[in-house]
């Protein structure tokens, strides 16, 4: 059963000229070959051939991420198609022993950016854009490159093997082989998948470089009892949850956190489920791309990406995408991220790296970290020097216990869900006939997509929802709709020359003298409280993926904060002309408003760390309709 496929291997490897796919992940490992297709766009996918469904397999560059009107150099990698003619099996034994395996070193190797220039950028980012209030975290990217003295094919099939030798934990293990453009690598994140109406999700974050010898015990327990790697991971779910809320008709439940554990590297991940009926390529587009490589909100860290990183991504943090013809008639979804990758031509080797840059990140230990990625590519490949310890470890016998299966570790990590809203991690299959059915809301987005999760909430409490961009919402919608939801947004909302920040206080303005209900959150919650004559100053320490237990009109509620700006009033005040106030005891900040016809909350009650996130948002929303 084997022969033919390898046979057909050998022939491809020949062949300069021919285009083939190996992946290897859960069930075996898969040769795809066929013809080449480069589209415009993922609409353009051609997953209709003349006989019916076929099966593609896609490389979608970060510069497609376009498409959803973010910004993006455009380098001209292409949106390229395999359309599969032949999808063969290998057994992987007689694979391993048909690849190449003779060690290929590498010559001339380094990051294209000095650590000092990364360090610079960094602190550039921590200060000008996380601390203008542009968003919670940002990922920044740098290369290392080399060169080898090998044909590229054979560097790619030669690295693949390696992989599949040496590393564990891997989602796909791939290599893909087209006119120039090749491309190795195992990467640990599936980013969407959608089988039979279901669709799932798998934030990774948090990088755990395992010590000379193995991860141990204390390591690792030092590792995820970090603030900074727990927030980190916390901020990436919210951010996903936006992205499933947008595609999926429950919302999506979060499972988890697990450890998602590879040779050199442990990572932290949770797992999101949802139903939809959209066609995979619109799922694929909504969900472009990972926060975990990008950072969020969406739409303004690819802006802060292109404003910070010196060269366009290629394929990097874009999705590899197999689209696979179902039962059903329509298709299967697998699209595991672009990280942990090598690109390879003209005997050139190149690995992008990038860290995840939040409030309190430490500009060197950001350094460190993107050593440690593209050590642990570099290593796996073999080519830099593996630790032996860890090879090891890689051999253990079956049923060697795995630091995940720890009693210590696992109740470490179940403890992470102590902190966040029971709401997203229960099932949603129907909307119950809520309070508030037969009112209608509209939800002005502000460029954060916060805004599709409270959507959900607010159907979840029996209002028909509708949301609108700010550049599009015309007045007559705002006018009509029983509720009005002024959204969350990045930047400073006392910048009135943003046509963004103009738009939302005309939002706000219209409402608030009409006398019709309104709900204002984060950006159009200090808008309000601006209009209502209460000064708005910068936090010291920006509150980005902050959970707190404020005060909010006579109760305590656990709530998630993405604030750089507050709106801020003498300690003890607890009203102002037109506005009842609940305000922190000592610093005066507000953390609510409420009057006549209108409520408004500076936290985000529909984020995951927002634990008395939907009573608070009913709470609010019944007052501003009393």
């Amino acid at each position: 059963m084997t022969a033919v496929p390898l046979t057909r291997l050998a022939e491809l490897t020949a062949d300069n000229d021919a285009s083939f796919v190996l992946i290897a992940r859960e069930g075996g490992i898969d040769l795809l070959t066929g013809d080449i297709v480069d589209v415009a766009r993922l609409a353009d996918i051609p997953l209709a051939g003349p006989d019916g469904a076929r099966e593609v397999f896609a490389m979608v560059p970060y510069h497609q991420v376009r498409e959803r009107g973010f910004e993006a150099h455009d380098d001209g990698t292409p949106l390229r198609c395999l359309l599969v003619t032949e999808h063969l099996t290998l057994a992987p034994d007689e694979l391993m022993n048909a690849l190449p395996q003779a060690p290929i070193p590498l010559s001339d190797g380094g990051f294209d950016i000095s650590d000092e220039e990364y360090a610079e950028i960094v602190e550039r980012v921590i200060v000008d854009e996380i601390g203008r209030g542009e968003g919670a975290n940002f990922v920044i990217r740098r290369d290392y490159r080399a060169t080898f003295d090998a044909d590229d094919r054979t560097a790619a099939l030669t690295w693949f093997r390696a992989l599949l030798a040496h590393e564990r934990g891997a989602y796909w293990t791939f290599a893909v082989i087209t006119p120039g453009h090749i491309a190795v690598g195992a990467s640990p994140e599936a980013h969407v998948v959608a089988r039979h109406g279901v669709v799932t999700m798998n934030p990774i974050s948090g990088t755990f470089r395992h010590p000379a010898g193995g991860a141990t015990r204390e390591s690792l327990t030092e590792f995820l009892s970090s603030t900074k790697e727990t927030e980190e991971l916390f901020m990436v779910v919210d951010e996903e949850l936006k992205m499933m809320s947008q595609v999926c008709s429950d919302g999506g439940r979060i499972t988890g956190p697990h450890l998602k554990e590879m040779s050199r590297l442990t990572h932290t991940e949770y797992m999101l489920r949802g139903r939809s009926r959209l066609d995979p390529r619109d799922i694929l587009r909504e969900t472009m791309f990972a926060p975990t490589v990008t950072g969020s909100p969406m739409q303004n860290a690819c802006a802060v990406i292109r404003r910070h990183e010196r060269s366009p991504r290629g394929y990097y943090s874009g999705v590899a995408a197999l689209f696979t013809p179902n039962a059903e008639g329509g298709h299967d979804l697998d699209a595991p991220i672009l990280i942990r990758t090598v690109y390879l031509g003209d005997g050139r080797l190149r690995v992008p790296v990038g860290a995840t840059l939040v409030r309190h990140s430490d500009p060197h230990g950001e350094v460190s970290e993107t050593h440690g990625k593209a050590a642990g590519v570099l290593g796996a490949i073999g080519a830099i020097e593996r630790d032996t310890a860890a090879e090891a470890r890689d051999d253990d016998a079956p049923g060697e216990a795995r630091l995940a299966d720890d009693p210590e570790i696992a109740a470490l990590l179940a403890s992470r869900n102590t902190r966040l809203a029971d709401f997203w991690m229960q099932p949603q299959d129907t909307h119950p006939s809520g309070r508030f059915a037969g009112r209608s809301a509209l939800v002005v987005d502000a460029e954060d997509r916060f805004t599709t999760m409270l959507a959900h909430q607010l159907r979840h409490l029996g209002l028909d929802v509708e949301i609108a961009a700010w550049d599009a919402v015309a007045d007559s919608a705002i006018d009509a709709a029983d509720l009005v939801v002024a959204g969350p947004g990045p930047g400073d909302p006392r910048d009135a020359a943003s046509p963004r920040i103009a738009r939302m206080q005309q939002v706000v303005s219209r409402r608030r003298d009409a006398r019709a209900p309104l709900l204002a959150v984060c950006l159009s919650h200090q808008i309000l409280a601006d209009r209502l004559g209460i000064d708005l100053v910068p936090l010291a320490a920006p509150h980005q993926g902050v959970q707190k237990t404020v005060p909010v009109f006579g109760r305590e509620a656990s709530v998630g904060f993405y604030n750089t700006f507050t709106a801020r009033v003498a300690p003890g005040t607890t009203a102002v002309p037109d506005a009842e106030v609940s305000a922190d005891a000592r610093s005066g900040d507000v953390y609510a408003l409420r009057g006549e016809r209108f409520a408004s909350v500076q936290g985000h009650l529909e984020s995951i760390l927002s634990r008395d996130g939907l009573e608070t948002l009913e709470r609010l929303i019944a007052h501003a309709l009393a």
